[in-house]
């Protein structure tokens, strides 16, 4: 099956994953005029207020970057809705993102039939992030039109499963838009998810340590200071397991490697200032054990130049 239309603009075969906390138009903005999709969490705008504002400077930037340049028009463009039941915002943020007829919707925590039809209404694309085979069949049964397989050694929320093992599974039944998570930080990687059986390559941890990117130094120069040895991967703090720096863990006076289990109940996406999970990624740092092959901050356009550069050097020795 063909990818939708919506993908067509795209230049090299990537979704730029909504990065919780960090994601925001500026580093949209670039990822989409270097050529992949740019994305955010629609809580990344805090107050709610917000939303309309940033998507309509992205909306704008956009439009400008086409008419300028025709020949490299920028790819589209998506907003991360958490669909869990401690979202309070969900009714609101999904009527900004209609009025502005978002292309690409990115679900996650949850698959529901409502958020589907109302993405499809305007026009929308919905691509649904899930950790196992399960998840992944209610996801399209609900309406979902492509997915999002977070394997093991994803940053944030993700698997223990292989991305082996998570692509062959799915493709045995879903023969529709398939983006692969999962320690994807080089051309080659991409290549390699495209092998698998994958449509896409969805990359979060190297965009953090680019210049847009709205994280704090010490979290981009942790990023590339680090390497898979540097990952743990837990429940403590949002109570679903997911992998954080090791080092930002210690910096906040706990041991990485003795975490408590947490329970899946303390889960919260309050939108609130005390929300827990907006307090535990601002002070724990989530990454992926890809961020071996990150060793400077750059900006998001020369990253997605280098990722382009290593595609075409990694296809031309399979070719021999």
């Amino acid at each position: 099956m063909s990818l939708p239309p919506v993908f067509n603009k795209l230049r090299l075969p990537v979704i730029g994953s909504p990065l919780f906390i960090i994601s925001n138009p500026k580093l949209v903005i670039a990822q989409c005029k270097a050529g992949i999709v740019g994305s955010m969490p629609a809580l990344n705008a805090r107050p709610a207020s917000q939303l309309d504002e940033w998507l309509h400077e992205i909306t704008e930037e956009l439009a400008a970057w086409d008419r300028a340049h025709p020949d490299t028009p920028a790819a589209p463009y998506a907003i991360n809705q958490i669909v869990h039941k401690s979202n309070d915002r969900l009714e609101h943020d999904m009527a900004v993102c209609a009025k502005y007829k978002v292309p690409i919707v990115i679900t996650s925590l949850g698959a529901r039939e409502d958020v589907n039809q109302g993405v499809h209404a305007w026009g929308g694309v919905v691509m649904h992030d899930v950790i196992n085979n399960v998840f992944a069949r209610k996801a399209i049964e609900k309406g979902a039109d492509g997915l999002i397989p977070v394997a093991a050694g994803a940053g944030g929320h993700a698997s223990v499963k292989s991305p082996f093992a998570m692509v062959q599974e799915i493709r045995q039944w879903f023969d529709g838009p398939l983006a692969l998570s999962g320690s994807i930080a080089s051309g080659g990687a991409i290549l390699a998810a495209q092998a698998m059986g994958a449509d896409l390559a969805y990359i979060g941890s190297p965009f953090i340590a680019t210049h847009e990117a709205r994280a704090v130094d010490g979290y981009k120069q942790m990023i590339c200071e680090s390497n898979s040895d540097d990952i743990v991967y837990s429940n403590f703090y949002t109570g679903i397991h997911g992998n954080y720096l090791k080092g930002s863990i210690r910096n906040a006076g706990m041991d990485p490697d003795n975490l408590p289990e947490s329970d899946p109940s303390k889960m919260n996406f309050a939108t609130g200032e005390g929300g827990s999970a907006a307090k535990a990624w601002r002070d724990i740092w989530g990454c992926g054990q890809g961020i071996g092959a990150i060793r400077e901050v750059v900006g998001a356009g020369e990253l997605v130049a280098r990722f382009t550069s290593e595609y075409a050097q990694a296809r031309q020795r399979l070719l021999g």
